[in-house]
């Protein structure tokens, strides 16, 4: 059963939008090559969240569903996934360029012998049916236009905010087939005893439409405090981030680490402060619609990225601009 197959991430009850995403991709696709969008989804107590996948194209869900899977390890998803892919043959299997995808699509690809295009920002499909994808190479100082001819299914990684969210249209459901997974714990190497979470309750950074971002100029861990008034005055989809230099100063967490050692990220609106802009950051955030640098040294790389600049002291700019956006919000 040939189809374009989309792998769902969800977190907490909530579908991640990169879900959405490559749902609108698949649409995307399916134009060309008529063949049906299926999703894959895996978990413990999911089954409520299938109605939400027709609405947004998903045209079947295959819902493995399993205490086992309560929570996600690369083993149990790649076994189950991978089994289902050989029954039924996909075309295309896509998934996200996070840090599960990251972790799940390789050893997928890697069992069913085929190959994977890994943090794709552009996947077209052409007329003889091969996608045509696009993917930052050399740190990102190149685009590298990719096909995968003659593999089955053809695999791609999507970086996050890259594929506009298409309308729901609630009048479209999905076929939900139930798959029971063959799998107990005493076939598992390693099994997940526990998850430590953070207390912040802020948006993933790779979700987010809007960063604020704080480097080595940020001089102390306190100082974060300016980023999130910012952040908060943007409102819903806006978080902070940080620089290698800032995390490695133990001014921020590493889990808001963006770079080519942190997160890659692709949000509307990036705003760097106090970040020169080394090659390693800007691989995590060069593909960001519109970039913001405030830097008081006028020379600094990141100017060179950057859609808009403000020479000046970060300590000084971020208070305006945190007020002058609350100034906008007030009237609407």
């Amino acid at each position: 059963m040939p189809g374009i197959w989309i792998i769902a991430e969800h977190k907490e009850g909530r579908f991640k939008k990169i879900t959405f995403e490559l749902l609108s991709l698949g649409k995307k696709i399916k134009e060309k090559n008529k063949e049906e969008i299926c999703t894959l989804l895996l978990g413990s107590n999911i089954e409520n969240l299938t109605p939400q996948l027709g609405p947004y194209g998903a045209e079947k869900v295959f819902l493995l569903e399993d205490e086992i899977l309560k929570d996600y390890t690369n083993e149990s998803y790649t076994r189950l996934i991978v089994d289902l892919a050989r029954t039924h043959n996909p075309s295309i299997l896509l998934g996200g360029a996070t840090a599960q995808g990251k972790d799940l699509l390789p050893r997928v690809a890697a069992r069913l012998n085929t190959g994977l295009a890994s943090d794709c920002v552009n996947v077209e499909i052409q007329d003889d049916g091969l996608l045509r994808i696009t993917r930052p190479v050399y740190a990102g100082k190149v685009l590298m236009e990719v096909v995968i001819p003659d593999s089955k299914p053809q695999m791609a990684a999507v970086r996050p905010n890259i594929v506009e969210v298409l309308p729901r249209d609630d009048s479209q459901k999905a076929e939900v087939i139930k798959c029971k997974p063959d799998m107990r714990k005493d076939d598992l190497k390693s099994l997940l005893k526990e998850v430590l979470k953070g207390e912040s309750k802020k948006i993933d950074i790779t979700e987010a439409d809007i960063i604020v971002s704080g480097g080595r100029g940020m001089k102390a861990r306190e100082n974060f405090k300016i980023l999130e008034e910012l952040a908060d005055a943007f409102g819903e989809g806006t978080a902070v981030g940080a620089s290698r230099a800032a995390v490695d100063s133990d001014f921020a967490p590493h889990d808001i680490q963006v770079g080519q050692t942190g997160k890659v990220v692709n949000p509307t609106l990036y705003i760097a402060c106090g970040i020169s802009g080394s090659i390693q950051h800007l691989a995590g955030m060069s593909t960001s619609k519109y970039i913001v640098a405030i830097n008081k040294d006028p020379d600094a790389p990141i100017f060179q990225k950057a859609d808009y600049g403000i020479v000046g002291d970060l300590f000084e700019v971020v208070p305006l601009l945190t007020g002058e956006v609350k100034k906008l919000k007030a009237e609407g």
